[in-house]
């Protein structure tokens, strides 16, 4: 590795602001050809400035003396090649610069006709690697201020340690080394990489293949239902041709994210309407810290932009807004639309119950075929074994249908069928009549059955026949012939529902009584074990036994599957009716909001998982509490911001009915340890493989499937002008909402750790706070009145690396202040983790913002190296959160 170093100019009084460029090349018998470019940290009004770089020969160029290294040096006004000017060049081999005395080469410059000298240049080599010999730097030149290297890594260099690993899910690293002075003049060796995640796009195409799945089933179970009166068929008519829409759309945006072949979205397009579904500028992060004598340390991010439906646009607010009004309106949606009002805990519910017996109906099934199997083998630990998993999970069924909703709903639906006739109408039969001319008898006695008990009387009110108008003439006598006119017996639910507990009831007494028979023969007389082997132990006795009842069993659970389908879908065409057609636009955009969210998520987790596959504390953390994934957001509470943080806020909430698996990969392909998602709106689970080597590693808990859990939390504080704005004028209390809640929420889960999780387990830092005190802080801070109290994030993030959680920062579109953020929290954590000399944080900060892998990404986004600032906003951010001098401007974002 070669350092160079400038020590004297041709105008030693005029401020420079120089950048270097290196060509290299062979002999002349040699055709090839390197250059590279290199940026370096300006030296301002410095007489005899020091720069030091690295420079990286490829592989294919061997280690030969005679390659030639041209040195070129320009004055760059604006820190950008287009605009510098020429000041000379240099050309020595490496031969020469191993000969040199000490290592170190002095050159002179040359203007470009090779007469004028423009001044000297020295160039030394250094073994980066190792970190105590580069102490001789800071001592031959104490007079100078400490020297910040910044290099772009060749990709040789780049780590990739656990490539295996990670090589299907991240992507396309950036990498930058910087070696900065600690407190003790030692030297620090800071790698930054960035990478792109794969999930950007793998996670939102099967979300909508999910999506589409789901509301396609939605669309089979209304069929089920089978024949309504007039009213309710119109309205699932309306209903099915919202469905059919929505799946259309979803089908056009899912053929279009899958001709993309990146891994991901610019900022420039977050209002696409093809890429609404995946997230902003999704990238990773890690900084990798090596320090002298000192393990290295690993200190990874995700950056994201917020998740939010940009497309559908901010005009009447977000998420959080849309969804509190909606909620208020819809009671009157139901009225409009003569439907029953179920409340958002009631749809939720009805939701649940589709998903768990979908679920559970398939297991019991097959663990009754165990059963039988086991019977069939003879097998008495086999039929234990079998029995108890039979009996876990149809009380786990039973369990879940034991609730009023789905009685209630049945006798809504009933009454929803052509024809329906109440008890008090077959008394009053005239009733009917009446009540087509005038009559206010207008509400069906449903219509208060969500909140309905056992042991609260139906209103004997009068009700309108379903077929029929007040005025028609049809006679009750012809509408007696119609199958539906049965009167409905409400003990019909609780007698199917109670058969499935008898019929297991059964099975496990039959089990026990065979086990019993079995073990009793297990000694038997000599002279009856020839009649024992021909009759009592023929394999096929407990099948036969056991077959009939287990046959039952399964029939009861079928039956009552199918009622609690068709009860539970009524609820939802009731809830889908009331919404027609705000709720199913809400539907769309939390869709889009969520699918943002889950990918920045999922990608989190594998990379934090990757990290600590060697940390059994981790490992035993992750299976016993699980992790938390705090959100940092820099949105501000003004104008379309306000709107985005709505959404984020519905987005991050909505992860907590999210779980991950860890799975065995099927085989060695890396192609195969692509995580994949499975479930429902209401419940989805991400299966993460692994390879078997490191599978067979891990916890049983964790390789048997337990789900693990994420407890997301989000923390807002804005930083822009905007935020001034609304400080003073406007109104913050949806910031202060979300830091209060999400507060209670990080302290409720360090309260669960602390029971479960010896406090020992936790990782080690140089900071000496205790999480508790940390908590406490947080505590006081989220109540304080304070403008632009970043001082909550930056708690929030320690708590969170302390706790072994996830790190997310966002901001509109994790470009600019994002990037501030990022490089604020490094160079924070270079401080208090690694002694980085106080005098020279600034420094620190500024090299890392002007030549780290930030502004590699606001080029990957619009093209430019520059934030997306001006003098006028940054006058309004906090002083630690302000770019160097020529790294922004007026750009589009």
């Amino acid at each position: 590795m070669l350092a160079t170093c400038m020590t004297d100019c041709f105008t030693p009084r005029r401020k420079w602001r120089q950048a270097y460029h290196f060509s290299s090349s062979q002999p002349i018998s040699s055709t090839k050809k390197i250059q590279s470019p290199l940026r370096l940290p300006s030296m301002l009004a410095n007489k005899d400035p020091l720069f030091l770089t690295g420079v990286t020969l490829p592989s294919e160029y061997p280690d030969s003396q005679h390659l030639l290294v041209k040195l070129t040096v320009y004055d760059a006004k604006h820190k950008s090649q287009e605009s510098s000017s020429f000041l000379g060049s240099a050309t020595f081999s490496i031969g020469d610069l191993l000969r040199a005395k000490d290592g170190r080469l002095t050159l002179s410059l040359r203007s470009s006709d090779g007469v004028c000298t423009a001044g000297t240049v020295a160039v030394s080599h250094l073994k980066m690697g190792e970190m105590e010999e580069a102490d001789h730097i800071a001592t031959d030149t104490s007079s100078q201020k400490s020297p910040l290297v910044c290099e772009p890594a060749d990709q040789s260099y780049i780590d990739r340690e656990d490539y295996a690993l990670t090589g299907p899910v991240f992507r396309n690293p950036i990498c930058k080394v910087y070696r900065f002075q600690t407190a003790d003049s030692k030297w620090m060796l800071v790698r930054e990489q960035m990478e792109e995640c794969t999930l950007s796009f793998t996670i939102p195409r099967q979300l909508l293949s999910l999506y589409i799945q789901e509301d396609k089933s939605r669309l089979q179970d209304l069929e089920d239902l089978g024949e309504l009166s007039p009213h309710w068929d119109n309205l699932r008519k309306e209903v099915v041709t919202r469905y059919r829409g929505i799946i259309s759309s979803y089908q056009d945006t899912l053929a279009e994210v899958q001709k993309i072949t990146g891994s991901f979205k610019p900022s420039c397009c977050k209002a696409q309407k093809s890429l609404e579904f995946i997230p902003i500028n999704l990238h990773t992060q890690r900084m990798r810290v090596t320090c002298p004598r000192k393990t290295d340390a690993l200190y990874d991010i995700i950056t994201v932009g917020a998740p939010a439906a940009h497309f559908h646009g901010f005009k009447c607010g977000g998420l959080q807004r849309l969804l509190s009004r909606y909620e208020g309106e819809k009671k009157s949606f139901s009225t409009a639309y003569q439907c029953i009002y179920y409340s958002p805990q009631h749809t939720a519910k009805a939701q649940e119950v589709l998903s768990t017996v979908s679920l559970l109906q398939p297991l019991i099934t097959s663990l009754a075929d165990q059963l039988l199997q086991a019977a069939l083998e003879h097998s008495s630990h086999g039929l234990k074994d079998a029995l108890k998993s039979l009996s876990d999970k149809t009380e786990q069924f039973v369990h879940t249908l034991k609730d009023e909703l789905v009685k209630s709903a049945l006798l809504a639906l009933h009454a929803a069928r052509p024809g329906y006739v109440s008890k008090s109408q077959k008394q009053t039969p005239v009733l009917c009549h009446q009540q087509g001319q005038g009559g206010d008898q207008n509400h069906s006695p449903v219509q208060g059955l969500p909140g309905h008990s056992p042991t609260t009387p139906v209103p004997e009110s009068p009700v309108v026949c379903n077929n029929v108008k007040g005025g028609d003439s049809g006679s009750l006598k012809h509408q007696d012939s119609i199958p539906h006119h049965k009167e409905y017996d409400e003990e019909e639910w609780d007698r199917v529902w109670a058969n499935v507990a008898k019929c297991l009831n059964c099975v496990i007494a039959k089990v026990d009584k065979l086990l019993e028979g079995d073990n009793s023969k297990q000694e038997p007389a000599p002279e009856q074990r020839l009649a024992d082997v021909t009759t009592s132990h023929n394999p096929g006795d407990w099948r036969e036994q056991l077959s009939p009842l287990v046959s039952r069993l399964k029939e009861c659970v079928l039956e009552v599957v199918e009622k609690a389908k068709r009860a539970m879908t009524f609820v939802l065409l009731q809830e889908a009716a009331c919404s027609i057609p705000q709720g199913f636009h809400l539907q769309q955009r939390r869709d889009v909001v969520f699918s943002q969210a889950l990918a920045a998520l999922a990608c989190g987790f594998v990379m934090r998982l990757y990290a600590g596959l060697q940390d059994k504390d981790f490992l035993r953390q992750l299976h016993l509490v699980g992790l938390v994934a705090q959100f940092e957001s820099l949105l501000s509470t003004y104008s379309e911001e306000i709107g985005m943080l709505e959404d984020m806020e519905v987005g991050i909430s909505d992860l907590q009915k999210v779980v991950f698996k860890i799975t065995e990969a099927k085989t060695d392909d890396l192609s195969e340890l692509q995580p994949s998602v499975c479930g429902r709106r209401d419940h989805f689970t991400v299966e993460v493989p692994l390879p078997q080597v490191i599978f067979q590693t891990l916890p049983e808990e964790i390789k048997e499937g337990k789900p693990l859990r994420v407890f997301p939390v989000l923390f807002n504080v804005g930083i822009n002008e905007q935020q001034t704005i609304a400080e003073r004028f406007g109104d913050i209390s949806l910031q202060e909402r979300i830091n209060q809640k999400n507060f209670e929420i990080l302290e409720a889960y360090y309260k669960t750790l602390r029971e479960k999780v010896p406090l020992e387990c936790l990782p080690c830092f140089q900071t000496q706070a205790d999480i508790k005190e940390l908590l406490e802080t947080l505590g006081q801070n989220v109540v304080t009145k304070k403008r632009k109290n970043v001082e909550i994030l930056w708690i929030a993030g320690t708590i969170c690396r302390r706790l072994n959680g996830i790190r997310f920062t966002s901001c509109k579109s994790a470009k600019d202040r994002t990037s501030m953020s990022v490089t604020l929290e490094q160079c924070a954590l270079l401080r208090d983790e690694h002694q980085l000399s106080k005098d020279f944080f600034v420094r620190a900060l500024d090299c890392m913002r002007r030549e780290g892998c930030r502004i590699e990404n606001v080029q990957k986004n619009i093209r430019c190296r520059k934030y997306a600032f001006n003098m006028l906003q940054l006058m309004a951010f906090p002083k630690c959160y302000r770019p160097p001098d020529g790294t922004y401007g007026k750009v589009d974002s």
